[in-house]
């Protein structure tokens, strides 16, 4: 199979060819030219007048399979991912069984081998994500699991995050902190805000989140080791992990799209579409996220993609499940809010992070390339859900650019 890609404006800053207009010729998977102008000849696919960058990781997915399968299947969910975008995606351990072991990691990779994207499991860093023991770390990491964290659940005890961030240094493990104290969350469902109060919601403190960032910090600073916070949310977990960055010590973060672009304003109607953990936070809160996406203080975005069935949210607000879809979303999402080489930044640097095999577009490398245009924007509505469960929150919201296809694994996946 040919590929010949005309007028690609490459964004790439680790690339000779960064921010220059060429002609890529595919053959087999494989970049083989790359030049001011190529022939079409003996080409069976031209795409014309498309942005190419490296393809996008997303570090926080869940397929729900196996064990939740109607809410999505490992193969709907890949291919969701592809039309979004993403050639890479992580998938968390929020299965049943649990993914706390190595034949549970190889099961997501076999599942999902033959697609254009490739998926990457997230071991559970405890057994059954119970918090109480260490999972089979190294085994996992042997297995294919690309780092280690609890979905959703805060690490309680002080001293297993200690051991966990000592242990992975023998193989270079990277240990997920998912920053959420549960007792001082209590019952909350919403950001602790006068919005809260307002419509009679229990709050949950931004103090929630920045007691465990402030421990983690603290805990990785003495061990050493390599740490990811999740999905942060408020201003002081920015100052805090931006100080910790300072000093040297080994750690990312990334931020959900919804808490870029929503603030708990929206949570007047009530939609449980909008109940998110950590929780929509208020203006400053969001303001903050925003200027550090630009700083580089937050490594990377995530869509934080957590399909759920009707069941789970058609709920009074107390009682729904936390959790939305946003795979279909994200990159009209983040264009909005950074500049576009900004933006293909933060889509591409979870591959670093997290030990994805990557080459700076040139010739005679394997093809793994995202083409999109940033340019337009569009109304997103219930057709453009891809996801088997259909819990988004940006229903009737403006998305700016558009994907138009992938290339990775020698196939392509073209948008209409």
């Amino acid at each position: 199979m040919n590929i010949l890609i005309k007028s690609a404006q490459i964004l790439d800053k680790r690339s000779t060819f960064h921010k220059t207009t060429k002609d890529i010729l595919i053959s087999n998977g494989i970049i083989v030219k790359i030049s001011e102008a190529i022939s079409t000849e003996n080409v069976d696919k031209v795409i014309e007048n498309v942005y190419v960058s490296q393809g996008w990781a997303d570090s926080s997915v869940c397929f729900g399979e196996p064990g939740f399968e109607e809410r999505e299947t490992l193969e709907n969910g890949m291919k969701t991912a592809e039309k979004s975008g993403f050639t890479h995606v992580l998938v968390n351990p929020l299965t049943n069984p649990v993914i706390d072991a190595k034949a549970s990691v190889l099961y997501i990779k076999n599942q999902t081998k033959g697609f254009v994207a490739t998926a990457h499991p997230i071991g559970a860093l405890t057994e059954q994500s119970k918090g109480e023991a260490l999972a089979e770390l190294f085994d996992m990491k042997s297995g294919g699991a690309v780092a280690f964290g609890d979905y959703k659940k805060a690490i309680a005890n002080n001293n297993l995050l200690k051991i966990a961030l000592q242990y992975v240094q023998n193989f270079g493990g990277i240990v997920i902190s998912f920053p959420n104290d549960s007792k001082i969350m209590g019952k909350g469902v919403v950001n602790e805000h006068i919005s809260a109060t307002k419509l009679g919601l229990k709050g949950i403190p931004a103090l929630a989140e920045e007691l465990c960032v402030t421990r983690d910090l603290a805990v990785l600073e003495y061990t050493g080791g390599k740490l990811h916070i999740p999905t942060i949310s408020t201003a002081k977990s920015v100052e805090l992990i931006r100080e910790a960055k300072n000093k040297g010590l080994d750690v990312t973060c990334s931020v959900a799209i919804h808490n870029i672009h929503f603030t708990d304003e929206v949570l007047e109607g009530f939609d449980t579409n909008f109940k998110v953990l950590p929780p929509l936070r208020d203006k400053e809160n969001v303001e903050a996220l925003r200027e550090a996406l630009k700083d580089g203080t937050i490594d990377f975005v995530t869509s934080d993609h957590n399909p759920l069935d009707i069941e789970l949210k058609f709920k009074e607000f107390d009682y729904a499940s936390f959790g939305i879809i946003g795979l279909e979303s994200a990159f009209g999402i983040v264009n909005q809010y950074v500049d576009l080489e900004t933006a293909v930044e933060l889509l591409t640097s979870a591959r670093y992070r997290f030990g994805i095999k990557t080459e700076p577009i040139s010739e005679n490398i394997e093809a793994d390339l995202t083409l999109f245009t940033p340019e337009g924007s569009y109304i997103f509505e219930k057709e453009n859900i891809l996801s088997t469960s259909k819990n988004s929150a940006f229903l009737g919201e403006t998305l700016k650019g558009k994907v138009i296809g992938v290339i990775a694994n020698n196939q392509f996946v073209i948008n209409d």
